[in-house]
């Protein structure tokens, strides 16, 4: 059995929490996106990719933006989650 522990490290403003809940909407939307989208359609599939790589750059950089703003505490085995509701960010690790 895996234990995961999860760490509240931080907090980011309503305005912050909706840029990446945007971008993860979007990541998710794509994702779902791709499982039925084949490459046969040549031009929107290679949009759809190119998509999938703009957004996923984009929800990165926001975790680096606001891990450097607010100096979050970091693990190399761990990754930041964030409570939608609450603004609250949490370090998971296993």
């Amino acid at each position: 059995m895996v234990t995961i522990m999860k760490e509240k490290v931080g907090q980011v403003t309503i305005e912050e929490r909706d840029e990446i809940q945007q971008l993860f909407e979007r990541r998710n939307g794509l994702n779902e996106l791709a499982k039925i989208l084949t490459p046969d359609n040549d031009a929107l599939y290679q949009k759809l990719v190119k998509d999938m790589g703009e957004t996923g750059t984009k929800f990165q950089n926001w975790w680096d933006r606001m891990s450097q703003r607010y100096n979050w505490k970091s693990t190399p085995n761990g990754h930041w989650e964030i409570n939608f509701d609450t603004c609250e960010i949490f370090l998971s690790e296993e």
